[in-house]
C-alpha cells in the first residue's frame, strides 16, 4: 500500500515508521519546518524503545508543496489545531480513490477532512499506543513491541473492502486494530480517557500511573466522566462504554499499561506548544452548551490548562 503520512511527530512517526516496516511504502509529508530538516539531514528517523537501542531508520520526507504522488491511504497526524492548514496544504496529492485516516486525540479534523474527501473514504478512529517525540526527528516507542492497540471506524459505519485492507496492514504492523462500527461512540470513549488523563496529568505534573494511585483519583475521574457522558448523549452519541466501564479502562490504561507515561498534553506543555485541550475538554464544554447543559469542571480545567500555558511561555520568555 502506497501511504502518505501528513505530520512527523511522535504518533506520525510511530504510524509511519510501524507500517514501513510492514512493508508498505511510506512517506512522511512534514509541514513543521524543524522536523523536516532533521529528517532530511540525518537520512531517516531515529527511533528508540523506551529509551533504549536507538538506531536511523531510513525514510523519505516532502513538504507539502513538493509532494506529487498520489497515495492509497493518507494519514493525518498533526495537531487538531494545524489539521485545517494541512489539509489545505496537502489536498493538492489526494486523489479521488484516496482514503484519509486519522487517530488524532480530541474531535474536530475530521470537519477540515470532508472539505476535501467525502465520507465514504474517510477512516476515524483513536490510538492507544504511547509514543515520545524526544526532538524533531527522534521518536521513542513505548512499551514491548506490539504494545497498545487501535481502533479504526468508517465515518459512514460501513466497512468497506479497502478499510479492511488498512486493518490487515495495521495486523502486519503491530499495532492491534479493531473494526468498530459506532463513529462517534468509538471517537467519544477516548475523548473523555484523554479529557481526564491528559488534562489532569498535564496540570499537576504527573504520570499517567501516579495520578490514579492518588487516593481521589477516583471521584475526580467519575465527576469528569459524568459531564462527558451526559453532553454526548445529549448530543445523540451511543457510549461503548457505561460510566464505570470507562472507569476502569482509564485505570487499566494508567496502572496497567503505561504508567509512567506523560500523555501528550504534557509533552506540548513542557515544550512551551499549544494544547489540544479546546478540543478535548474544550469540546464537551461547547457540546453542553449546545443542549442547555453545563461541564463546568470541564470549563474549569479549560481555563486552568490556558493559564498555565500563559505561564509556560512567560518561564520561556525569561
Amino acid at each position: 500500500m502506497k501511504i502518505a503520512v501528513i505530520g512527523a511527530g511522535a504518533m506520525g512517526l510511530r504510524y509511519g515508521i510501524l507500517l514501513q516496516e510492514a512493508g508498505n511504502a511510506v512517506d512522511f509529508v512534514e509541514p513543521w519546518m524543524p522536523s523536516y530538516r532533521a529528517i532530511r539531514e540525518q537520512g531517516g528517523v531515529y527511533v528508540s524503545r523506551d529509551h533504549q537501542n536507538q538506531h536511523l531508520v531510513p525514510a523519505n520526507v516532502y513538504r507539502p508543496d513538493d509532494y506529487t504522488q498520489t497515495p492509497d491511504l493518507v494519514i493525518l497526524f498533526t495537531k487538531q489545531m494545524q489539521s485545517e492548514e494541512a489539509m489545505e496544504a496537502c489536498h493538492h496529492f489526494i486523489g479521488d480513490r484516496t482514503y484519509v485516516l486519522t487517530n488524532q486525540n480530541g474531535i474536530g479534523s475530521i470537519a477540515s477532512i470532508r472539505r476535501y474527501v467525502p465520507d465514504e473514504r474517510i477512516i476515524a478512529g483513536i490510538a492507544l499506543i504511547a509514543t515520545v517525540l524526544d526532538a524533531p526527528g527522534k521518536v521513542d516507542f513505548m512499551g514491548a513491541k506490539g504494545a497498545g492497540h487501535t481502533q479504526l471506524v468508517n465515518v459512514t459505519e460501513k466497512p468497506d473492502a479497502f478499510t479492511h485492507e488498512v486493518v490487515r496492514e495495521f495486523e502486519r504492523a503491530g499495532m492491534n486494530p479493531t473494526l468498530q462500527t459506532n463513529y462517534l461512540g468509538t471517537l467519544w470513549g477516548k475523548l473523555l480517557m484523554n479529557s481526564v488523563i491528559n488534562t489532569l496529568c498535564t496540570l499537576m505534573d504527573l504520570t499517567m500511573g501516579e495520578y490514579v494511585a492518588y487516593s481521589g483519583a477516583d471521584d475526580l475521574s467519575r465527576r469528569l466522566i459524568a459531564e462527558g457522558y451526559a453532553a454526548g448523549v445529549a448530543d445523540g452519541v451511543h457510549f461503548m462504554q457505561s460510566r464505570e466501564e470507562m472507569l476502569q479502562i482509564i485505570n487499566h490504561e494508567s496502572s496497567q499499561v503505561n504508567p509512567l507515561h506523560h500523555p501528550s498534553m504534557y509533552q506540548d506543555m513542557v515544550n512551551a506548544r499549544p494544547t489540544e485541550v479546546d478540543y478535548i475538554n474544550g469540546h464537551i464544554v461547547k457540546t453542553a452548551k449546545k443542549h442547555g447543559l453545563e461541564a463546568k469542571s470541564h470549563e474549569m480545567l479549560v481555563d486552568l490548562l490556558h493559564l498555565a500555558e500563559r505561564a509556560k511561555q512567560l518561564q520561556s520568555a525569561n
